[in-house]
């Protein structure tokens, strides 16, 4: 059982978007998708969480289009029934936690009840969609929609489960741009996509240096810096993104490449045991 996923933008734009998940970058996504005067709905079992993102989209939305200079207001709407936030969606997003036995399930009861012809996208960072596909039927339809973190990162990676249709990837390819999106597509599946596998290099050696005694993390990020124009290093990006995070990735990308270096691992490890997570304890590479 296949759909037909060729769309223009004329075609969707009256039709909703469904974004799953209402946490960081499920609002985010959903800003984004309702800055062209379309439908958006948020799925959130938890009604605090659908709260807090239908005030953060009606709150960011109106500057982002300002700033931005075209588009129009959409309509966004967050709801506790997964059936009314697929009703006639022409794409479904989902970004919940980076966890299979949450993703496999989830994607078993949206295939139920989503329209035939929605396209299927999934923001995870760290898994292919593939590894979460098995309880779709129609596999041709889903995809890896990667999202960085909009509006002020606008990057989306597109990535195939290894049966996706053509005709999907050259939709968003076509499609997403309307939005204020940029996407890529990564033409052969690869953990961490194409920026996180190089962002992984620099974080990786980042940490090498300071584990062998070369440099302290000022220090990297200062010459980071200096050498490229950035307004942050590497230790600095670390401790916002979290460094209990930081550790899950490189142990995913250790776990399928055994030979890279554990001491990078020992060194985040040790700051976390003692409590050192970046920003969110107010302590890591640096005090906040």
């Amino acid at each position: 059982m296949t759909g037909s996923y060729t769309y223009t933008f004329e075609d969707i734009q009256n039709r909703p978007v469904a974004v799953i998940g209402a946490g960081t970058l499920g609002r985010r996504i959903a800003l984004m998708f309702a800055t062209r005067g379309g439908i958006v709905r948020i799925y959130a079992r938890r009604e605090e969480q659908r709260d807090e993102a239908t005030q953060y989209v009606a709150q960011a939305l109106p500057k982002l289009l300002d700033d931005r200079g075209f588009g129009e207001a959409g309509t966004v709407t967050a709801t506790g029934s997964l059936g009314e936030a697929l009703d006639d969606a022409w794409l479904v997003v989902e970004s919940v936690p980076e966890k299979l036995e949450i993703k496999i399930p989830l994607w078993d009861e949206i295939d139920q009840a989503a329209p035939m012809g929605a396209i299927f996208g999934t923001n995870s960072s760290s898994i292919p969609s593939r590894m979460m596909a098995e309880k779709i039927r129609d596999k041709t339809r889903f995809c890896s929609t990667h999202f960085y973190m909009p509006p002020d990162i606008n990057a989306v990676e597109l990535m195939s489960d290894g049966e996706t249709a053509r005709s999907v990837l050259d939709t968003l390819l076509a499609v997403l741009p309307e939005f204020g999106l940029h996407p890529f597509e990564v033409r052969k599946e690869s953990t961490g996509f194409i920026f996180n596998r190089i962002w992984a290099a620099i974080k990786r050696e980042s940490l090498a240096v300071v584990a062998e005694g070369v440099g302290r993390p000022e220090d990297i990020d200062r010459l980071f810096k200096l050498a490229l124009g950035v307004p942050v290093g590497p230790f600095q990006m670390m401790d916002l993104v979290g460094l209990d995070v930081v550790l899950d990735i490189e142990n995913h990308y250790a776990a399928e490449s055994p030979h890279l270096p554990k001491n990078v691992r020992d060194l985040l490890q040790s700051q976390i045991d003692a409590g050192k997570l970046g920003i969110k304890t107010g302590e890591g590479f640096y005090t906040y």
